[in-house]
């Protein structure tokens, strides 16, 4: 989870995560460029004493400055395009997740085990332990297996909602009337924090989300539990 001071991006706990970073780091590269050349040639306009009367179109220049912004651009979208294309990559899930958004908390279903369903709602402060954190820990954790392909079904049930993790580089919109889906895959085990992202209401930041990445033969056991 984000901590005090940490200005740049969430430790990636997920491949799709991982290759988010390395496009913002790319596109990030490009625009540190373009603002040293350009923050260069402005200098050295101001500081020259060149000066030509008779100047009345520069077409080499005009080419120059057309074509070069668009060459950049691509260098841009064709990355962005090809990661578009494999965040909406269903790749044989091993675990189908069912999530719907209510005000103002979320429901979880395992609908490929017998149907395990449960609510989880954000712990208020004062039933907090001291070892919670505070507007993010919830009742009722979604349990997932590590190194598995998970797909998530996202909805809503009254207005619309938005299921984020951001170590995951997970964003999904639950719209009433509508099933969305994504895949992730957990590459790590621990604890991972996220909250409604869409401004769904007045208390749309108390509905916070909470996964727990486990081995596969302890998500078992747990399926098994809820099950008996």
């Amino acid at each position: 989870m984000s901590t005090w001071a940490n200005l740049g991006l969430q430790d990636s706990a997920s491949p799709l995560m991982e290759q988010l970073i390395f496009f913002h780091d790319h596109a990030l590269l490009i625009l540190v460029m373009i603002t040293v050349l350009v923050g260069y040639l402005m200098f050295m306009l101001f500081f020259n004493n060149y000066v030509n009367r008779f100047l009345l179109h520069g077409q080499l220049i005009e080419m120059i400055w057309t074509i070069l912004p668009a060459i950049i651009l691509l260098f841009i979208a064709l990355p962005s395009l090809r990661l578009l294309y494999l965040l909406d990559e269903i790749n044989e899930p091993s675990v189908t997740l069912k999530s719907i958004g209510h005000q103002w908390y979320w429901s979880y279903e395992y609908s490929d085990f017998n149907n395990i369903e449960f609510d989880s709602y954000m712990i208020p402060t004062n039933e907090l332990s001291t070892d919670g954190f505070r507007l993010l820990d919830v009742d009722n954790r979604v349990v997932l297996p590590m190194n598995s392909q998970i797909r998530i079904l996202v909805t809503a049930a009254d207005v619309i909602h938005s299921w984020t993790i951001p170590a995951l580089g997970v964003k999904v919109d639950g719209t009433p009337g509508r099933l969305n889906q994504t895949n992730f895959f957990i590459n790590r085990p621990g604890l991972f924090y996220g909250q409604c992202s869409e401004i769904c209401g007045a208390n749309h930041s108390f509905m916070p989300i909470v996964i727990e990445s486990v081995p596969v033969n302890y998500f078992i056991k747990w399926i098994s539990s809820n099950n008996s």
